[in-house]
């Protein structure tokens, strides 16, 4: 385990009784969590292609700052320390996503061989260092020409996604043996399609409603394809869940939050866990019914073998006729991150019970969970988090709590290993364990850090006894 610099000592003797995480069973697993656009750079190597986040980071106006992850954490460059990093904090579990714009340029054809091998080594490298890798199949990253010819909204686009996820069992299933198809089809499809806020950038609900299906299929083609190639390997998807509660009791604002809980949660945990939209969803997106073909629902309802689930905040809902949705939302308080997000652990223990009750009892995976603040290097070169500190201990409370009840509560992935790229909010959002000098690419282990190292190795000593 990393030594903790002197300077921390004492404040984290003050923030942790190394007690916390073995109230948790031995085969618990923690870890943390990265994307590839968001960490890689090197976005012109080794012969990847164009993706949409490129094009869209490189449109003026749509990135905070003007910021690009272009160069990002140097990853691609750097990933060999920055696993030695992990291992030295005793991290054992890391949920890292392939590019489909470095993988497959074109977005079809064979696989990229400069970016099969740069995979096998980082997989090889995890191993290696005794970290097991969750692998995300699909984070965001479409090939741009994908777009070109219609993006997510063309149903095409899943059966090449169907294509993909073959060759990449095939390349990469002897060393990755869990896997998430898709991340947040919510944010690829509502934010990306229809509210213009993440790539692609288009502000269209039709475009939204035929990606969210499409997104959809492409998971459930992609299960089939992977498990024919390699039967033993385990699959899931990844859906963000929100917490949503109506502003008051009155019957109109309860209306709204089911309007918003549609929109946003239900959407594709129906389809998923169910097997049909439900009819709440279909009246906030009637144009889905146009897309779905015979057969359809059947192979997005396919079996999986775990739920990952990613939380970040509660939004409150209230009703208001003059919004052409019919509501409007609200962030809950307290909304201490950077990004005004609440932070209130009962609602990662009210979305847990309520998958697991209304939906699956699958094993569930919080495979994202975390909160930005304002961090920054200290005089004596250190970052002291002491507010990501108390959110962990929250949310891994609220965990507890939420296992203990009966939810079958397998995994925690932080969000995130390292400060990134922040999609539309570029560099001014930072999420990670390590703090990261874009400049320089100095990583710097924060106070949550060394607070999480201190846990995770005392929950590793139960298994040892």
């Amino acid at each position: 385990m990393i030594d903790t610099p002197e300077p921390l000592v004492d404040r984290l003797d003050a923030e942790a009784s190394c007690t916390l995480l073995s109230t948790f069973p031995p085969e618990f697993r923690f870890g943390t969590a990265t994307a590839a656009y968001q960490i890689e750079g090197a976005v012109k190597e080794g012969g990847r292609g164009e993706s949409i986040w490129d094009r869209y980071a490189h449109t003026p106006g749509l990135i905070f700052h003007g910021d690009t992850g272009d160069i990002a954490c140097d990853h691609y460059h750097r990933w060999e320390a920055d696993f030695d990093l992990m291992a030295e904090l005793g991290i054992k579990h890391y949920r890292f996503s392939l590019s489909w714009a470095r993988l497959q340029p074109s977005g079809r054809g064979p696989l990229n061989p400069v970016a099969v091998e740069f995979y096998r080594a980082q997989l090889q490298g995890l191993l290696d260092r005794g970290i097991a890798p969750l692998v995300t199949l699909y984070h965001w990253d479409l090939p741009q020409v994908l777009e070109d010819e219609g993006g997510w909204p063309n149903r095409n686009t899943a059966y090449l996604f169907e294509q993909y996820a073959r060759l990449a069992a095939e390349a990469f299933a002897d060393l990755a043996h869990e896997w998430v198809t898709i991340n947040e089809p919510w944010c690829i499809s509502i934010l990306g399609y229809g509210k213009g806020e993440h790539a692609p950038g288009r502000h269209c609900m039709a475009d939204a409603a035929a990606a969210a299906h499409h997104v959809c299929l492409a998971h459930g083609l992609a299960v089939a394809a992977m498990r024919q190639v390699a039967p033993h390997i385990r699959l899931g998807v990844t859906n963000v869940i929100t917490d949503v509660v109506p502003a008051s009791n009155d019957p109109a604002d309860i209306a709204a939050a089911g309007r918003l809980d549609a929109s946003s949660n239900k959407l594709f945990l129906d389809p998923f866990y169910t097997g049909a939209y439900g009819d709440d969803v279909l009246a906030v997106y009637p144009e889905l019914s146009q897309h779905i073909q015979p057969g359809d629902l059947d192979i997005i309802a396919c079996d999986t073998d775990f739920v990952g689930i990613n939380h970040y905040h509660r939004m409150i809902a209230s009703n208001d006729p003059s919004n052409p949705k019919g509501w409007i939302e609200r962030h809950a308080e307290p909304a201490t991150t950077s990004f005004g997000w609440s932070v209130l652990p009962e609602s990662l223990e009210a979305i847990l019970g309520r998958v697991s009750r209304e939906y699956t009892t699958l094993p569930i995976f919080i495979t994202e969970s975390g909160a930005s603040y304002h961090d920054y290097v200290d005089p004596d070169g250190m970052v002291v988090d002491t507010e990501r500190v108390a959110y962990l201990r929250g949310y891994f409370d609220a965990a507890a709590r939420a296992l203990a009840s009966g939810v079958n509560l397998q995994g925690y992935y932080v969000w995130s290993t390292f400060d990134n790229e922040e999609w539309a909010m570029g560099y001014e959002k930072r999420f990670g364990l390590i703090y990261v000098d874009y400049r320089t690419q100095t990583r710097i282990p924060k106070l949550s850090a060394h607070w999480f190292s201190r846990e995770i190795a005392a929950h590793a000593d139960l298994s040892t006894k």
